[in-house]
């Protein structure tokens, strides 16, 4: 995939911290990137140094082959919505919109016509004279991007726009700001904490880890695929347990344990050598049987684990079992419930189970 914005070893410090170390990154022109960790992580760093609100002390950004490291950020045609939306609590929503038309001393007849096509675009058109404090969140957030829309910004910069947002609206704007990027075409990188927020808006993500990349694919590549331990925990395959393996070939044997059967697993690609490995797997991803009336030895290709129920809560849709394999416990959703103090298989297909070394 060409880079139209490159960022090429990216080196960032507060002090004696650094925050971003050697970053790399490309993205297509037109593309919407999702950058996503946890706080302090260094995702809003990276997104406000290609921003041009802080300089890398190495590395370069690039735009479309232009080298904007060194230049200001009103010379980067970029537009920044930031998470507060700063908009003026005094101006009406066509002069919010309008403020950085006014800024580049854009002609009233131009700016007004554009305010109104902006207006329109984002289903602002019966509000252009209120002001912010007469407004929704999801309008004033719809006021803050169209803003950002209104100077036709080669790159869209997100700072978590949605964070201030009630859930129920959430949903909603985060549909409607990636239809409207799709539509227009236009390059966007987009800072969240959110996993369910970056894997319905963005074409890629790219999961940041203390100031670096640990990964960069596609939403089915970072879940079905994680490239590290830190990964698969952060993309949901919080149940962890120790394994024995023994790696040839195509295949890894699994030896038996206090708590697992013996067990022969595709290798599927994972880069693992015989000894000790840790193996992450989702709540969701696990058929659960009752012991006793347990149909024999789950097949190749299935991990069985063998447990018993602790405790059972019913959050919705599914039945929520924490299960104890000896001192450690998972957590397992199901769609029967198991009464606590049962005797469980538990059974996990090799690819929803996530294989790494063990450190």
């Amino acid at each position: 995939m060409g880079g139209y914005l490159e960022v090429a070893g990216a080196r960032v410090s507060y002090g004696e911290l650094e925050v971003l170390k050697g970053v790399d990154l490309s993205v297509a022109k037109g593309e919407f990137v999702a950058l996503l960790g946890s706080s302090g992580c260094g995702k809003t760093t990276l997104l406000r140094t290609i921003a041009g609100f802080h300089t890398p002390s190495h590395g370069a950004i690039r735009i479309d082959g232009r080298d904007v490291t060194r230049e200001p950020p009103d010379r980067r045609g970029m537009a920044l919505v930031f998470q507060s939306y700063a908009l003026w609590p005094h101006m009406t929503v066509d002069q919010n919109i309008g403020y950085g038309l006014k800024i580049r001393r854009v002609g009233a007849g131009a700016a007004a016509a554009r305010i109104a096509e902006v207006r329109a675009l984002l289903g602002l058109d019966a509000l252009g004279r209120r002001k912010p404090g007469e407004l929704s969140g999801g309008q004033r957030q719809r006021v803050a991007l169209g803003r950002a829309l209104a100077i036709n910004p080669d790159i869209l910069l997100l700072d978590e726009p949605l964070s201030n947002l009630d859930a129920r609206i959430r949903l909603t704007v985060r549909h409607e700001i990636s239809a409207l990027q799709r539509r227009l075409g236009i390059t966007a990188v987009h800072v969240t904490h959110d996993r369910e927020e970056a894997m319905v808006m963005a074409d890629r993500i790219v999961i940041l880890n203390g100031g670096e990349i640990a990964q960069v694919g596609t939403p089915q590549q970072v879940y079905n695929q994680p490239a590290s331990d830190f990964v698969a925990a952060f993309m949901g395959a919080e149940n962890v347990i120790d394994l024995d393996v023994l790696a040839g070939g195509e295949t890894l044997i699994v030896a038996e344990g206090p708590h697992n059967r013996r067990a022969a697993l595709s290798r599927q690609g994972r880069d693992l050598a015989s000894g000790s490995a840790m193996a992450r797997f989702r709540s969701e991803a696990i058929s659960l049987v009752d012991a006793r009336g347990s149909d024999g030895e789950p097949g190749p290709g299935v991990l069985q684990l063998e447990g018993v129920v602790g405790q059972v809560s019913y959050p919705g849709g599914l039945w929520r079992h924490v299960i104890h394999l000896g001192e450690r416990t998972v957590m397992v959703d199901a769609e029967h419930c198991f009464e606590a103090g049962t005797a469980v298989h538990l059974r996990i297909r090799d690819d929803r189970l996530y294989l790494f070394p063990r450190s």
